[in-house]
């Protein structure tokens, strides 16, 4: 059903305010260099369980876990996506996905099967080229936030921080691009260079000053800043 790169049985971290399982898909077709799953890139890997185990797991952990989150690699690269979602579903769990974004109408069609949607905004949408390595990638991410502010389900905007990814002119632009969407929920997060597949140099001291970031965060209703 699907191919599936690992599981985490448990996290608090990756769906707000619930404790969750962690299924990981593998295949991205995106080359960002700062990704910290790389062994999720390749859509050819031999999966590292089969999806009847994930199942046999999640029937163990019912009333134990609140939700069962799909991330990646990028979940919606696979047509299995949608009949595993709902089969967690049907046994009681909430669902989250992660998400970059690139596969926007396959995006909207999922959205109605899930309950939160995490979606990493990498940079202004006119220079995501420069990130994924792939060109018109930013388009796709635009069309996908959009079908996510429309869809009316909860989610979270987040971008990974660093001087060596963005400036700060580009993250000031990138916050009023998204704010003129009618985004209401952004997360910074700072860059962590463990697991990273080619790590950056320092950052620039005060690079996220407490002034750019209060200026950031009045255009948003919930804003705040993920620390390494």
């Amino acid at each position: 059903m699907l191919r599936i790169g690992g599981l985490t049985p448990y996290s608090a971290t990756d769906y707000p305010g619930c404790f969750s399982a962690v299924v990981f898909c593998q295949g991205c077709p995106w080359r960002c260099g700062y990704c910290h799953n790389p062994h999720l890139l390749p859509a050819g890997t031999p999966p590292a369980m089969a999806w009847d185990e994930v199942m046999d797991f999640l029937g163990r952990r019912r009333g134990l876990l609140d939700a069962v989150v799909f991330s990646g690699g990028e979940p919606t690269l696979q047509d299995g996506l949608a009949e595993a979602a709902r089969a967690a579903k049907q046994l009681g769990f909430k669902l989250g996905l992660h998400t970059a974004g690139m596969y926007p109408e396959r995006l909207r069609e999922l959205l109605p099967l899930f309950d939160w949607v995490g979606m990493d905004i990498k940079a202004p949408f006119a220079d995501y080229e420069q990130i994924t390595g792939v060109p018109g990638s930013g388009a796709k991410a635009r069309a996908s936030a959009r079908w996510i502010l429309d869809s009316g389900v909860d989610y979270e905007f987040r971008t990974t921080v660093h001087s060596a990814l963005l400036s700060r002119d580009a993250l000031a632009a990138l916050c009023r691009e998204l704010a003129a969407m009618g985004a209401q929920h952004y997360v910074l997060q700072e860059f962590r260079q463990q697991g990273c597949a080619q790590p950056l140099p320092p950052n620039v001291p005060d690079y996220l000053r407490c002034g750019t970031v209060e200026r950031m965060s009045r255009q948003f209703r919930r804003f705040s800043v993920r620390r390494a």
